[in-house]
């Protein structure tokens, strides 16, 4: 059995436009040291010994290889997966890579999603994993900060108003651990669902719980961002993100 690391970094980057019309959006730098979003992804599962890598690239995917390589420079072992430009969402990009074999039935799948950042501690989240002998681990925060007010009412007043309060929901923060087996469940999916777009979360995900298998959740208070946007990318506080992240560039 391995244990293997799959980045998706494929995506056009919509909402990132108009910078996405230049750049893959993984590859926009941040911090104060400039690093592409991607890089911090590449080193931080490297800081928790994940050193096997596939990169599901698509748009503008020769930034991405040409920056990263083969990997030898962060010390790791990279892949890389194209994703068929005809089979879109990410967990047709994943059944891509199975079937290019980059994952394996066998395989412990460390999932990433490639605009989101974090310190979150991979190995502690694989404890849970295996403990709990998942199919599928959910990394979840226990919180989420809105970037809105909200506001109480009573009758014809509001009595209560919040700016930017932080609710007490548990949020997905776009990192899944998978035992292997998944992969034949999403192969078997994707021949019986008629869909435009096939999604890891939204429709396997959705599935699996529905039908009671084993999906666990990995609570955590790591710093997390999504970088998924223009506006939060405006928005984020890169000294902040040195304070959290610099560990991984010493």
């Amino acid at each position: 059995m391995g244990l293997k690391g799959v980045i998706m970094a494929g995506g056009e980057g919509k909402r990132f436009r108009p910078l996405t019309y230049y750049f893959q959006k993984c590859m926009i730098p941040i911090g104060e040291e400039q690093k592409p979003i991607l890089e911090y992804i590449v080193r931080l599962l490297k800081w928790h010994n994940i050193t096997n890598i596939s990169i599901l690239v698509g748009y503008r995917h020769q930034q991405v290889r040409n920056y990263f390589d083969e990997g030898e420079r962060f010390r790791v072992k990279l892949r890389y997966v194209l994703d068929p430009p005809t089979l879109k969402g990410s967990a047709n990009a994943l059944l891509n890579a199975f079937r290019e074999g980059a994952v394996k039935k066998e395989d412990t799948i460390i999932i990433y999603y490639g605009d989101i950042i974090s310190n979150i501690n991979i190995e502690e989240m694989l404890g849970t994993h295996n403990s709990n002998k998942a199919l599928a681990t959910i990394a979840l925060a226990k919180s989420f900060k809105i970037n809105e007010g909200v506001a109480e009412i009573q009758g014809s007043r509001i009595v209560k108003f919040v700016e930017k309060p932080a609710l007490e929901k548990n949020v997905s923060i776009g990192i899944i651990i998978l035992n292997g087996k998944v992969l034949e469940i999403i192969e078997n999916l994707q021949k019986n669902m008629s869909l435009e777009t096939f999604d890891l979360m939204g429709d396997v995900i959705s599935y699996l719980v529905k039908h009671e298998e084993n999906v666990v959740p990995y609570l955590t208070d790591a710093f997390w961002y999504d970088v998924g946007s223009l506006e939060r990318f405006e928005r984020l506080d890169n000294r902040r993100l040195t304070e959290v992240l610099g560990f991984l560039f010493q």
